[in-house]
């Protein structure tokens, strides 16, 4: 066991970065934008990184005010492999509860630490390869994919390197569950594989890592949990002719472009202050036009 190695899963709150074991490099990435939007944002993550949670009102909010403006590519980082890992006050996943409460609580987004003691991963890698499998059959899914399978584990506190869970995160957004099985027992693994590669190639040395790039391989690149005025910033440094949409703050519109938000997320998306925002969507629950998730960290809200 290397104990000179940092616990991927010990995040550091104030920084917003889940960091990976020996990996120092930060070198540039030169990758150009996709043909069919002016930017490419290639997004390093993890299903288990809570920051990368934590900046899910952020991104959200960017898709929604200059989506048209930019591609997403989502890069798996893998960022438990397993538990050969002893620092930080972690050696075991049970240490790793009281750490995803206290960063729910920094963060304002839910997430129950508790499956640390009760269903504890093993890994970060069967999520990771099974989110490539989404991949390979519909993008946009696959992105929905990721969401339902973070819900699964922060809220629901279900151990998603089971199959059961990524079976049934699968069906809810609906894949085809009999290829999705298949490529994720066959080639999502070599994907993978590329996504731990090309990180490695980058520099990435935790989570989460956006690269902004432009068409002429211009690159910006932001690293950790920010605010969004953060990567706002990026982008518009990186296509300064950018012109934000106007967000509808409306309930319904937002509850119609995400089935589910948490209470921080509708407050950034409504503009409404987040200390009115859990009393207005109580009384959508009372008038039955939503439901909801409770947790001991908080809410999610569900259309």
């Amino acid at each position: 066991m290397n104990t000179e190695q940092s616990n991927p899963l010990l995040c550091d709150i104030e920084s917003g970065i889940c960091e990976m074991p020996g990996n120092n490099a930060d070198t540039a990435a030169t990758t150009a934008a996709t043909a069919h939007n002016v930017l490419k944002i290639i997004y390093f993550t993890d299903p288990i990184c809570s920051s990368c949670w934590g900046i899910e009102p952020q991104l959200r909010k960017l898709k929604m005010e200059y989506g048209r403006y930019f591609d997403i590519e989502y890069r798996m980082g893998g960022l438990l492999p397993d538990w050969s890992y002893n620092s930080g006050g972690i050696s075991k996943p049970s240490d790793v509860a009281h750490h995803w409460d206290e960063v729910s609580h920094y963060y304002d987004m839910p997430i129950d630490g508790d499956v640390w003691l009760e269903d504890p991963l093993h890994s970060s890698y069967p999520p990771s390869i099974a989110f490539k499998a989404a991949q390979m059959q519909d993008a946009a899914k696959a992105v929905r994919f990721l969401r339902e399978i973070r819900e699964m584990v922060f809220l629901r506190k279900q151990n998603i390197t089971q199959w059961k869970h990524l079976a049934t995160a699968a069906g809810n957004v609906g894949l085809d569950l009999q290829q999705f099985e298949a490529d994720y027992h066959g080639h999502a693994k070599s994907l993978f594989k590329e996504d731990l590669d090309l990180g490695a190639q980058l520099g990435v040395r935790g989570f989460p890592t956006l690269f902004f790039a432009d068409r002429n391989g211009g690159l910006e690149k932001v690293y950790g949990t920010k605010p969004y005025e953060v990567y706002e910033a990026a982008l518009r440094r990186q296509l300064p002719s950018a012109v934000k949409s106007p967000i509808d703050t409306g309930w319904q519109k937002l509850f119609t472009r995400y089935r589910t938000l948490t209470t921080r997320e509708f407050a950034e998306l409504s503009q409404t202050p987040r200390e009115d925002s859990e009393a207005f969507l109580q009384k959508l629950v009372e008038s039955g036009s939503l439901s909801r998730l409770i947790t001991k960290n908080g809410t999610l809200w569900i259309n």
